[in-house]
């Protein structure tokens, strides 16, 4: 088998170990598509939990929808939202966010996500805090596009198997699975959740490997 093969065979294996230990884990939890955007974007730098009280408080404001923060005064929107940390910056984030939408797309994602994929990771990345991993994530959670997630926990545990090294960037990885995978929502969705669980609980700073389930996985090569 030549390198490519044996990368594609270390990338399903992780995922067939990570599934059976974790099994579905139904990520990401929201009530609506746009509740998705906006733990996307308040999740940066911060905890999840952060993030659920957030949200939890524009709920009891009423205004967790695109017309809500599109309304709501900017002064406003940070005070609910100052356990997400950063919070005056993650304000003006999701009001560029709605300003956008409201712009572009008459306030709805709908018409948002009826395009192609590309040309909405293009306009994402234009907007102001919106990065590849945040604009990845609003395509595969909210508009249930297939793009693969990538993230520092990602590339933390294909690091530490000798899958990739440290030069490899996003685009790198991120293509890394997607060539090694069916093109599936649902596969994409679970196996970024079944990275993450795996790097909080097992493949964290001061690593636990000895009681990983990806304890055997040795990368065939570095990308």
């Amino acid at each position: 088998m030549d390198e490519d093969t044996d990368i594609a065979s270390d990338i399903r294996q992780i995922y067939k170990l990570l599934d059976g230990y974790f099994g579905n884990l139904n990520w990401w939890p929201a009530d609506t598509p746009f509740e998705v955007v906006v733990g996307a974007i308040l999740t940066q730098n911060t905890a999840w939990s952060n993030v659920v009280t957030a949200i939890s408080k524009l709920k009891d404001a009423n205004i967790l929808t695109p017309e809500g923060l599109y309304r709501v005064e900017l002064s406003t929107l940070a005070t609910l939202i100052r356990s997400s940390g950063y919070y005056r910056v993650k304000a003006v984030r999701l009001k560029a966010f709605v300003d956008f939408l409201h712009k572009e797309h008459g306030g709805s994602l709908d018409a948002l996500f009826a395009g192609g994929v590309r040309q909405i990771r293009e306009k994402l990345l234009q907007i102001y805090g919106i990065g590849e991993e945040t604009a990845d994530s609003i395509l595969l959670y909210a508009g249930r596009k297939p793009v693969f997630v990538v993230d520092a926990y990602t590339k933390r545990i294909l690091m530490r198997h000798g899958i990739v090294n440290e030069r490899a960037g996003y685009r790198d990885i991120q293509s890394l699975f997607m060539a090694s995978l069916p093109e599936s929502v649902p596969l994409y969705n679970q196996y970024h959740a079944l990275l993450v669980n795996t790097a909080k609980h097992f493949c964290t700073k001061k690593s636990r490997c000895e009681e990983c389930p990806l304890r055997d996985i040795i990368g065939s090569a570095l990308l």
